[in-house]
């Protein structure tokens, strides 16, 4: 008889996520729980999101079948992303086979570059950027290659590309709005990156969950609709992002046919499929006339104005914000450190932020940190007068 051994196993996991220390937002969140902190450090808006929406999945819930949808996703919600895409960016896209529904967008993305990223191929990544990124694109096999790129503009500049394009690059993986900076990418922009990408036969990946989410009459540009860039582009969207509705995790992914075929091959073991309830209510929601996307982004600018304001006042540096739930300050002069300001005022002045410096991976950028502005007014002016004690005689 072999006795069980109490040892503990040589290695638990996969090294990529067994060696990945805990995540930013869920230490600043818990710090925020302990200190009884003002939360706006993660991206969720107060409220719960638009009564027309949760009223059509709920009528779905008890209408449409509850059993296994199609795994590309219900045809209903397939002919209206496309139809949506149509109207608001131009782009002509078969919903038979070009869209596919995902259990929200950060599944779309770890099924794209499972599916697409070969061991050893390299991928082009701009910093700050969303933390799931390299340890999917290391899971995956890839090469990580970075392009940092430098507040306050945050700009893309060719220079920067040609060091990390190379006749090994496989994949460019780009976020537009860009999350963590809050900056939107123009045409200058888009057009030298899909010049890189063309030269160096790179399928382009785009997380371009915040497209709705841009101020002061900006315009979203998707990169599959430069010249050259429909055959070697995916596009990521977020039903959860377009309608305050983080919790639904309904994502939709664009693709031309050749790419689309690879990509549903990893969504097919990864969730399969997605609340059939849930797919109803936003196919409702996508064909939404033009006044709720104009009254949504008018709402959160009135936000962001106001947070802005605010932090104005009481004395810190603002930088622009165009886009996202968020905006930045720059810290320089009150702390050497991001991560050490930010454990500062959750802890002694009740307000929980998100040090830039956790979105780079080989950047130095030390000095900024993240606000959400998706709140109630009251919310965001109690923690403005929280953080005017910063600014205040000991």
């Amino acid at each position: 008889m072999t006795l069980a051994s109490n040892r503990t196993p040589s290695l638990i996991g996969h090294p990529v996520f067994a060696e990945l220390p805990e995540t930013v937002f869920e230490s600043m969140s818990r710090l925020a729980r302990q200190h009884g902190a003002i939360n706006l450090g993660q991206g969720f808006p107060d409220g719960q999101g638009p009564d027309d929406l949760r009223a059509a999945a709920a009528r779905a819930l008890e209408s449409v079948s509850n059993q296994y949808p199609p795994m590309l996703g219900l045809p209903s919600l397939r002919r209206a992303v496309a139809a949506h895409y149509r109207h608001h960016q131009g782009l002509d896209l078969d919903p038979e086979r070009e869209v596919m529904v995902t259990s929200g967008a950060t599944e779309a993305l770890a099924g794209a570059l499972m599916a697409l990223v070969r061991p050893g191929d390299e991928v082009v990544l701009f910093e700050p950027m969303y933390d799931a990124y390299l340890p999917l694109v290391r899971r995956a096999g890839g090469v990580p290659r970075f392009v940092s790129l430098k507040p306050p503009r945050f700009r893309i500049e060719e220079g920067a590309l040609a060091e990390v394009f190379s006749e090994h690059t496989r994949i460019v993986l780009l976020n537009n709005p860009l999350n963590p900076s809050a900056t939107v990418f123009g045409q200058d922009d888009l057009a030298l990156l899909a010049a890189f990408c063309r030269r160096f036969d790179a399928v382009a990946v785009c997380d371009e969950v915040w497209e709705h989410v841009i101020f002061d009459g900006r315009r979203h540009l998707p990169l599959m609709a430069q010249p050259g860039m429909r055959e070697r582009t995916v596009k990521i969207g977020s039903a959860g992002k377009i309608f305050s509705l983080t919790g639904w995790k309904v994502g939709f992914v664009m693709a031309p046919e050749p790419l689309m075929r690879v990509l549903s091959r990893a969504h097919q073991f990864l969730t399969f499929t997605t609340p059939p309830n849930l797919q109803e209510a936003v196919a409702y929601g996508l064909s939404k006339d033009e006044g709720y996307f104009e009254g949504m982004r008018a709402e959160l600018a009135r936000s962001r104005d106001r947070l802005a304001a605010g932090l104005s006042r009481i004395g810190f540096s603002v930088l622009p914000s165009a886009g996202t739930y968020f905006l930045t300050v720059d810290i320089a002069d009150l702390a050497a450190d991001d991560v050490a300001f930010c454990e500062r005022i959750v802890t002694e002045h009740g307000v929980a932020a998100i040090p830039v410096s956790a979105f780079y991976a080989q950047g130095e950028v030390k000095n900024l940190a993240r606000f959400c502005f998706a709140k109630t007014d009251a919310t965001l002016d109690a923690a403005v007068e929280r953080l005017a004690g910063l600014f205040r005689p000991a």
